[in-house]
């Protein structure tokens, strides 16, 4: 359905623009520590497959035909709200993240705990923005491959990488981490 792929493309031109400061800024930050930077290209490398190729290729050329089917009017507009919150989502986390933001398992120099706004809650708000974005992928790409792909990815991607990433703030940030885990969640406020 053609509606479910302009959704999808805004949210990718969204998704850019909400990055395109912190990438920036990032850049010009000196990097104190960095953690298994292979294994963080190779699941950078998974999620970017998942989350942008095979959706792309499927909005540009409605390929592979055989995994396409019809979505209902509803199942876009959920799709539409829920891409909607994942990039307030992710607005909100770069923005209480300030200059604390990297892409990959790295702390910069100067970096601080962020325990505020989204972060009082939530330790890994983006990684829930991540989420309800794969969610909203599989909503409004009316192909079964190109919708799940994002879910598929981001998913190994995620669970392979937040323990290394918790042990790695616990490292650097001590009991200060370990009291910040035992008052919040990982990505569903009350669960999880």
């Amino acid at each position: 359905m053609l509606g479910g792929k302009i959704v999808w493309l805004l949210g990718v031109i969204c998704w850019c623009a909400i990055r395109y400061t912190p990438y920036r800024r990032a850049r010009r930050i000196q990097t104190a520590v960095e953690r298994d930077r292979n294994r963080e290209r190779m699941l950078l490398g998974l999620s970017f497959l998942g989350m942008f190729v095979l959706p792309l290729v499927f909005v540009a050329t409605n390929e592979p035909l055989f995994a396409n089917y019809f979505a209902a009017p509803l199942q876009i507009v959920f799709g539409a709200i829920i891409c909607a919150g994942a990039m307030w989502i992710f607005y909100k986390t770069h923005k209480d993240l300030g200059k604390n933001w990297s892409a990959t398992l790295e702390v910069r120099d100067g970096h601080v705990l962020v325990t505020t706004g989204i972060y009082r809650t939530l330790r890994h708000p983006m990684y829930a923005g991540y989420w309800l974005w794969m969610i909203s992928q599989a909503l409004l790409l009316s192909n079964w491959i190109a919708g799940l792909a994002g879910i598929v990815a981001f998913g190994l991607h995620f669970f392979l990488r937040v323990g290394h990433e918790e042990q790695m703030l616990r490292e650097r940030f001590g009991k200060g981490y370990a009291d910040y885990e035992a008052r919040t969640n990982r990505i569903i406020p009350g669960f999880y």
